[in-house]
């Protein structure tokens, strides 16, 4: 599916990690892969890469440092020469801006969540473009949570996601006349060390347990991790500015079967 295809993914700490998954699978269907990480945590990432099926190098990217990201497009350039596809696994709250602390977060706090967990995505797309126009086009996905709705300890790490989700909105109308796809894949709660960082997770993971029609294992990024490689492949030439949920049927209905009437 991804044979030939030259992908960057981000976001990568664990192997238990989407990113980590996606990096997986999309060798397993034929792409080459470059990872990034930053920072005291480049270390994990590199841990990390040695587990795949093929380790792959990690170049480092702060997506809030023009100067990395830069550095970033000049060692693709020269390595590569164009860009097939990207996974924007990047996000970040301060701590003061979730647990059900949303009255009381502070601007700041709210700005780099929406810097580092929104604004970044548009930051990747412009930074990757040239890339991608040298390749004849390419895929960028996202991975989001829906937040179509308020959730209880989400906080400004939902309103950002509300923001990510206009954001792939945007970019699939300025970039789209360029071959390049932007779309988002809306997971459902998974047990990775972002989301146990977020306090009062398991309030997530528990309604999942009752309303997804499917059922939903919080431990499994595989089948978020497959449709993201869908989405950067020929698979999804036609598709753009979409929100594809991978949840377990859990955004679909408004009550669980024990929950019905």
């Amino acid at each position: 599916m991804l044979e030939g295809k030259r992908l960057l993914i981000t976001g990568i700490l664990t192997d238990g990690s989407i990113a980590w998954h996606t990096a997986r699978v999309a060798q397993e269907e034929g792409a080459e892969v470059v990872l990034t990480g930053f920072g005291r945590a480049i270390s994990l990432t590199k841990r990390s890469a040695k587990r795949l099926p093929t380790a792959a190098d990690v170049l480092e990217l702060d997506i809030n440092d023009p100067v990395h990201m830069d550095a970033l497009v000049q060692e693709l350039g020269s390595r590569w020469g164009g860009l097939d596809g990207a996974l924007h696994a990047i996000a970040f709250a301060p701590e003061d801006a979730l647990g059900g602390r949303f009255l009381e977060t502070p601007a700041e706090s709210a700005s780099i969540a929406f810097l580092t967990s929104a604004f970044s995505y548009k930051t990747l797309a412009v930074g990757l473009r040239p890339l991608f126009k040298e390749a004849g086009g390419g895929a960028l996905v996202g991975l989001d949570f829906d937040n179509s709705l308020a959730w209880p300890v989400y906080d400004w790490m939902g309103v950002s996601k509300s923001a990510l989700e206009s954001v792939n909105r945007y970019l699939a109308r300025y970039l789209g006349g360029e071959n390049i796809r932007s779309n988002l894949v809306a997971a459902g709660p998974l047990s990775t060390v972002a989301a146990k960082s977020i306090p009062g997770f398991e309030q997530l993971d528990g309604l999942w347990e009752i309303r997804a029609p499917l059922g939903w294992d919080s431990s499994n990024p595989e089948p978020v991790a497959k449709m993201a490689c869908v989405l950067l492949s020929d698979f999804a030439l036609s598709t753009s500015g979409e929100i594809v949920h991978v949840d377990g049927g859990f955004h679909a209905v408004a009550a669980g079967i024990t929950e019905g009437l």
